[in-house]
């Protein structure tokens, strides 16, 4: 019999929601060893109340979590139309025009990104439009019009146009060995290879469904952006909170879109010095140690804030992440960034005086950038070369940076099994129907998707890949590929329960550069395919999982997601094969410097300089015995050891504050730097704490109602405001719009007048008198 919707019950008190969310955390804690692993901040008032009543029933027909019931709706109508022709002409079309703008801007800096909030709030209008005007007519049993435009129908668009909304990880692969190794290779090469590595992801996330798509525990905060502002758009019921009286949820929307929009045009274009606030630096623009702590560009970033929410949200919504995630984040940047790397810095621990305090470069003994041409023979690496030029320096925080990679593994690895090895070991014995909150039952329902469909994916792209490697001179064996699917298989699941528990994602592209590093050394193309392969089949997987946990939010049949996302990634990959192509044809200067248009392809370079590092260096040269940062070693044990502390801890002091420690968000919190900064992380860090804590605990109501609709309002406002201050200020006659009255004024200069925009170090070789700094035999 189908599952028929329970009638409206009358809305509970806030005090049970919260109430009934502690007991179930508090239940989840005690099964999975007082892991704490979804911490809701709670009033204490709400203790122990004799008033309320703990009802069973009520904990089945809701999910448990606060956050999941401000956002999901727990109801269904199974016979809601979703996968329609209609929803199918929307899908490509975005899966098309999203991954060719995108794929455009990547290479410019600074780029513009249309995700897929743009699209979302776009196909709400489009599809009633063709609802209205298609005509009613079949077409191979299908109608194209079946009706009024639905909430599942704009979920599954949405999807379809979010897949390609990020530059496929490959494309930099194909544009550094272009513009830097010169190694141009035909479109079947580029195809296979950008298949491969977007599509055995795929099969991965199939095969992790059970344990972080149908536990209610793992929410996928970021899901839950989305699923407020399908209900705003649609004007479904929210548990609980639907009618609490106030603004409505779509004034509200509409009144913090319009003024996101509407906002972007001060530190956008009129008064950019908002955006890059670094007040403190304006005021002694020379003072190198004032520039450092408190600039932005090259520096600490201790001037706190900036006025542009494209900054704050760089590395994800404040809005979206549990404040106990954000709380472990700004512990360790502050700890890491703000007193470890001045410690290391102004005691000049290798010699890193000399160098920016933070950049994204690579430099030589002289404080210049490395030149890389220098030590190589062809593509391979020469060591006469190398020993007659230089080592290479690091900046003091990007090898905080790699340090903090380095004990992100293993302390992921460890957190996962001291906290979560009961529960996978559950999920491995259990089948979706037999999860208990009401999501997965609604969804049982459906006819699932085969495991085979999945298997067919993943020996597909497999042999793609293997074809890629063997055919074409990259200098990688078979062994080297299979290598790096078995990382990406073996952190699939314990960084996917971080991400869908915390919202942060723990990177694999340090492990996988230094495994492969270590295994080939010298071969920057094999590293380059290696990192991809291993790093981005994790990151695809998670990617396709967290659509899925959408899916399943909003009650999209399985096999119905399972196709629009296969489809609209090779669309998209397609796509933006081709825009790359006709830009390295048609685009004169492509990736230079001083190119006239911007487009310098800093993201390449990035990328260029990871293969440098790790492909022709290799760690070997800089991490083993005897080298410049051999200590950085000790990270791995270090790793290791950290997340055993609150463990402990939280064993012998259950109700203490050691159960928000989570080790993994603290070292890999930070991971986005560079090319992130300070500029990103403590302004999101204040909002979060603002949001997520204050306003939650104090104002539970107005944050249940409204916080999620706030995020998707600014994320979509500041979106749409990019796009038309650029398209309509900065790209039209040659960017010459205002160039005298606006671009030069006092408020768009000042913060490029400064030590800290310079990246100037602390100390020259001219001070000094040496030729050069660092070690004399390397």
């Amino acid at each position: 019999m189908p599952y028929t919707d329970p009638p409206p019950s009358p809305e509970p008190p806030k005090a049970l929601y919260e109430f009934d969310s502690l007991k179930w955390e508090l239940q989840q804690d005690a099964e999975n060893g007082g892991t704490g692993a979804i911490v809701s901040i709670v009033d204490e008032d709400y203790y122990g109340d004799p008033n309320i009543d703990l009802d069973a029933e009520y904990l089945e027909d809701e999910s448990p979590y606060p956050e999941v019931r401000s956002a999901v709706a727990n109801t269904d109508d199974p016979d809601m139309p979703a996968g329609t022709l209609r929803a199918w002409a929307l899908g490509l079309l975005w899966a098309v025009v999203i991954p060719g703008v995108n794929q455009f801007y990547f290479f410019r800096f600074p780029n513009i990104t249309v995700g897929p909030l743009v699209a979302q709030l776009l196909t709400f209008p489009l599809g009633r439009l063709v609802a209205r005007f298609l005509p009613r007519v079949r077409i191979l049993g299908h109608s194209l019009n079946p009706g009024p435009f639905t909430i599942k129908e704009h979920v599954v668009v949405t999807i379809m146009a979010g897949v390609g909304a990020v530059s496929a990880y490959a494309t930099d692969i194909i544009a550094v060995q272009r513009f830097e190794y010169n190694q141009v290779y035909n479109f079947g090469y580029q195809f296979m290879v950008v298949m491969s590595t977007q599509l055995i992801g795929f099969s991965i996330g199939g095969i992790a469904k059970r344990f972080l798509v149908s536990p209610p525990s793992m929410i996928w905060p970021s899901s839950l952006v989305y699923c407020a502002l399908f209900n705003t758009l649609h004007a479904q019921w929210y548990v609980g909170f639907g009618k609490r009286g106030g603004v409505s949820r779509e004034r509200f929307f509409v009144l913090a879109f319009t003024a996101a929009t509407l906002w972007y045009f001060v530190p956008g274009y009129l008064f950019t010095a908002l955006s890059f606030f670094s007040w403190v630096c304006w005021i002694r623009p020379n003072n190198v140690v004032l520039n450092q702590l408190f600039g932005y560009q090259s520096g600490l970033g201790m001037s706190l804030i900036t006025l542009d929410w494209s900054q704050i949200a760089f590395i994800g919504s404040p809005l979206a992440t549990p404040w106990w995630a954000e709380g472990n984040v700004a512990f360790g940047f502050v700890f890491f960034f703000w007193f470890i790397v001045p410690l290391l810095y102004y005691t000049n621990v290798w010699d890193s005086q000399y160098l920016p305090i933070l950049s994204r470069g690579t430099f030589d003994n002289t404080g210049a950038p490395y030149n890389v041409t220098r030590i190589l023979t062809g593509t391979s690496f020469d060591i006469q070369k190398y020993q007659d030029y230089s080592p290479l320096f690091l900046p003091t925080a990007f090898v905080v940076s790699y340090a903090l990679s380095f004990a992100s593994v293993t302390a992921t690895m460890v957190h996962v099994f001291l906290y979560y090895r009961k529960q996978i070991m559950v999920q491995a014995r259990r089948s979706l129907a037999e999860q208990p909150d009401i999501h997965a039952r609604l969804m049982s329902q459906y006819p699932q998707v085969p495991d085979w469909w999945y298997l067919c994916i993943f020996v597909t792209m497999f042999v793609f890949g293997v074809i890629a490697i063997e055919i074409y001179p990259t200098q990688m064996p078979v062994w080297a590929f299979v290598l790096a699917l078995a990382v990406a298989f073996v952190y699939t699941i314990p960084i996917g329960i971080i991400q869908a528990v915390t919202n942060q994602q723990i990177g694999l592209n340090v492990i996988t550069e230094l495994i492969i590093g270590y295994a080939l050394p010298g071969q920057p193309l094999a590293m380059m395919l290696f990192k991809t392969w291993g790093y981005n089949t994790m990151s695809q997987a998670l990617t396709f999982t967290s659509d899925m946990k959408l899916g399943h939010y909003m009650k999209i049949p399985p096999r119905t997601m399972f196709w629009c996302q296969v489809v609209a990634t090779v669309i998209a990959g397609i796509v933006q094969l081709g825009v790359q192509a006709w830009m390295f044809e048609n685009i004169p200067d492509m990736c230079s410097p001083d190119q006239t248009d911007h487009f310098v392809c800093a993201s390449t370079e990035v990328f260029y300089t990871a293969s440098v590092i790790w492909g022709v260096v290799g760690p070997r040269m800089l991490f083993s015995a005897g080298q410049v940062y051999s200590f950085l070693r000790f990270f791995f044990l270090f790793g290791a050891i950290a997340p055993v502390i609150p463990y402990l801890a939280t064993k012998r002091w259950p109700n203490s504050y050691f159960r928000y420690v989570n080790v993994p968000i603290i070292v890999n919190g930070t991971g986005w730097i560079p090319p992130a900064s300070a500029l990103n992380y403590v302004p999101w860090a204040i909002v979060g704490f603002v949001s997520q804590y204050i306003v939650r605990r104090r104002y539970f109501g107005w944050w249940s109602k409204y916080n999620y609709v706030l995020s998707a309002a600014l994320d979509a406002g500041t979106a749409i405001g990019t796009i038309i201050v650029f398209f309509c200020l900065q790209y039209p006659a040659d960017g010459n719009i205002g160039r005298n009255s606006i671009s030069t004024w006092w408020g768009n200069t000042v913060w490029m007048k400064t030590a800290d925009w310079n990246m100037t170090s602390f100390r020259t070789l001219n001070s000094t008198g040496k030729p050069r700094f660092g070690p004399d035999l390397w």
